[in-house]
C-alpha cells in the first residue's frame, strides 16, 4: 500500500468509531445544558431552576437524540467503507472492495440506552 493512502486511511480510522461518538454525545449534552446556567432566585447562589438555554439543549437532545446517533454512526460507517474499500483497491481485490462499499451504504441501526426517566440535559 502507498505510504500516503495508509497514512490517510490509519488517521480516518482513528476517529471514526460511530460508538464512540455516541456515547461522547450522550455525555456532553446534559453536561452542557447543565453548564448553561440557572435561573438564580433572590441572588442565592445555586438556588434556581434550569435555565432557558440548558433547558432548550434538553430539548433538543431528547428530539434529536436518534437523529444525531445516527449521523454519527452513518458517518462512522461511510469513512469505514471508503478505508476497506480504498485498502481492496490497493490490494487489487475488487470483489472485497464492492462488498466494502455495499457494506458501508447499510442503514446502521441505532440502540438507545435506556435513560432512567432521565431524558435531554433534565
Amino acid at each position: 500500500m502507498s505510504g500516503s493512502c495508509h497514512t490517510v486511511i490509519k488517521c480516518v480510522a482513528s476517529v471514526t468509531d460511530g460508538a464512540t461518538a455516541g456515547k461522547a454525545l450522550q455525555k456532553t449534552m446534559p453536561s452542557a445544558a447543565e453548564s448553561a446556567g440557572t435561573i438564580q432566585q433572590g441572588g442565592v447562589e445555586k438556588s434556581g431552576v434550569q435555565g432557558p438555554v440548558g433547558a432548550a439543549l434538553g430539548e433538543f437532545f431528547t428530539a434529536y437524540q436518534e437523529k444525531l446517533m445516527y449521523v454519527a454512526v452513518r458517518t462512522s460507517n461511510s469513512l469505514n467503507g471508503a478505508a476497506g474499500a480504498t485498502n481492496a483497491y490497493v490490494k487489487g481485490d475488487l470483489d472485497m472492495a464492492a462488498r466494502a462499499q455495499a457494506n458501508a451504504l447499510k442503514e446502521p441501526k441505532i440502540d438507545l440506552p435506556e435513560t432512567g426517566g432521565q431524558q435531554g440535559g433534565s
